[in-house]
């Protein structure tokens, strides 16, 4: 078979003998474009279905941690907020690690030296024990769904945190939204039948503290180009919560647990009395507590990474009315109309808040992308009349980071 044929003659006449199969006739365009369309309504389908699950994973989790809080601090008899919240980021700090360093599941690659965890990451530390320490300790005085409808105004004190740091400009209409915030809460605040002074003084500084919170990790993370998941916020922050705790934890704690007559090898069927309050000491209840808060953050992480931290946001308000409402149930907490009517108000004046929020950004990106379009004297190895490959900010962020990608 020199020529590339058959030698023998009949094999030969086989591969020239007309076969009768039918021809199978090659698809249209038309056909091609519906076979393209299915394929990506089944993708968006299938996209959906995703971010629909972890949305309810994360409102179902957060839902759950805030009720056990509450069953744990107000019921279960453990009223021992800043000891809470030791054990949660004793757990987080260990479970972090694990995933971070032994398992290698998230990517940990931040460019963190011990100068920037001194100066950028310790002080957001202190802020969160601040936040947690608060925030658990307003729930031995108020009910959850008043806290709910408090933590409505939220925007409120982070606009205002915000424009004292310089981080963000003063607006006379995302003032006068926020100033209908405040005016919902407010009257929902009135309609609050068991307030509580301490509890709600509590709530407040929790508030304050997580509202600068959230400016210094604009100011001292974003601005060093440090970018942190919730898994890795974890790994390098909880360590440090747990030091800064200890020592409102020794002070205002620790003598009341070390008063209870068989601590710490209690009868955990049969809680101490100390001072008139019941202390619980099962530990199965406190570290299933730890390790629901620990998935939450596992939600956070998995929710954004899927989809995307405005997913998280317009999400915020549908649990707030879910939690509000099981609350009730629960804990047999009364909800006037006045406190409904004040916190629909506060609601639809939040929804307005992030819509103009939406937009802002929207029109950022906009103008970071005629940018980046139009070219110019900084572009490099292109046309820059075409802006061959002039970049945005985000792209370069996004080069910057390559070795991270994968967190």
């Amino acid at each position: 078979n020199v020529d590339g044929r058959s030698a023998h003659p009949a094999a030969r006449a086989a591969s020239s003998a007309p076969t009768d199969a039918p021809k199978r006739a090659r698809p249209t365009r038309s056909q091609r474009d519906a076979t393209i369309a299915i394929m990506m309504d089944a993708t968006a389908t299938r996209e959906a279905t995703t971010a629909c699950a972890y949305v309810s994973l994360w409102i179902a989790l957060s839902a759950g941690v805030i009720l056990y809080n509450k069953y744990v601090l107000a019921v279960h008899g453990f009223p021992f907020p800043i000891a809470l919240t030791m054990i949660h980021m004793a757990f987080c700090s260990f479970m972090a690690y694990a995933l971070v360093k032994v398992f290698k599941v998230v990517d940990g690659c931040v460019a963190m030296t011990r100068q920037a965890y001194v100066r950028r990451v310790l002080p957001i530390a202190f802020l969160f024990a601040v936040v947690l320490w608060t925030g658990n300790s307003a729930y031995l005085y108020l009910s959850v769904s008043f806290i709910q409808m408090v933590k409505a105004s939220m925007p409120v004190v982070v606009f205002a945190a915000a424009v004292s740091m310089r981080v963000e400009k003063y607006s006379h209409k995302m003032a006068f939204i926020l100033a209908n915030i405040a005016l919902g809460v407010s009257v929902a605040s009135w309609g609050e039948l068991n307030f509580h002074a301490v509890g709600f003084t509590f709530l407040i500084a929790s508030m304050a503290a997580e509202a600068f919170r959230i400016v210094s990790v604009q100011l001292l993370l974003a601005s060093a180009d440090i970018k942190l998941n919730s898994i890795t916020t974890l790994y390098y922050v909880s360590p440090a919560c747990f030091a800064f705790l200890s020592v409102p934890f020794a002070v205002m704690e620790l003598p009341t647990m070390l008063a209870a007559p068989r601590w710490p090898t209690a009868a955990y069927a049969d809680p101490a009395s100390v001072d008139g309050k019941q202390i619980n000491w099962e530990p199965t209840v406190l570290w299933t507590n730890a390790a629901v808060a620990f998935m939450l953050n596992v939600s956070i992480y998995l929710l954004i990474g899927k989809t995307s931290a405005l997913t998280m946001n317009v999400a915020g308000p549908v649990k707030d009315w879910m939690l509000i409402y099981l609350s009730s149930l629960v804990f047999d907490a009364p909800i006037t109309s006045t406190q409904i009517g004040g916190y629909a108000y506060a609601f639809a004046a939040v929804c307005a808040y992030n819509y103009e929020k939406f937009k802002t950004m929207k029109a950022k990106e906009a103008t970071m992308t005629t940018g980046s379009l139009g070219g110019g004297a900084s572009s490099v190895g292109g046309d820059p009349g075409r802006g061959g490959s002039a970049k945005s900010a985000r792209a370069r962020a996004y080069e910057h980071s390559a070795p991270c990608r994968k967190a």
